[in-house]
């Protein structure tokens, strides 16, 4: 802890709050017994960003989704949600086909380009490269 001179303030880092105590915390407000602001002014806790914190490291609270694990959900909920899911995978699905046929055109693009300047210049930009094959996989060839 480092004290202020002038102003008897408190400044707390994560290693002065026992792992317990964070647990304590965590339960209480995940239980409904008091709300993060009012954690702070109960415990001394500065930021309510630190609380925020120990719920996702030690809470219930499924932070992907948005939901706590424990509550059970309708089936109408769970539908609006599988609905919700299968929006977004369809939002990032166009999106990635969007991406991949842009960067086939720009590899076609990009080839064209090639070949004019090849043309242009008259130099051979490409390497026309075939592995040889190493001395032991050569038929025929055994390596002593």
């Amino acid at each position: 802890m480092k004290i202020s001179a002038n102003s008897g303030y408190v400044k707390r880092t994560q290693k002065d709050y026992s792992v317990s105590f964070k647990l304590q915390v965590v339960e209480e407000i995940e239980s409904g017994q008091l709300e993060r602001l009012e954690a702070c002014h109960k415990y001394g806790i500065q930021a309510r960003s630190t609380i925020t914190q120990w719920l996702r490291k030690y809470g219930t609270f499924d932070w992907e989704n948005l939901s706590k694990e424990t509550m059970s959900k309708t089936p109408e909920q769970k539908i609006l949600e599988l609905e919700a899911k299968v929006k977004l995978l369809e939002k990032q699905k166009a999106r990635a086909e969007h991406l991949a046929e842009r960067a086939d055109k720009k590899s076609i693009l990009f080839d064209m380009l090639v070949d004019l300047a090849e043309k242009e210049y008259k130099i051979d930009i490409r390497k026309n490269y075939t592995p040889d094959l190493s001395t032991s996989s050569k038929k025929g060839t055994k390596k002593h």
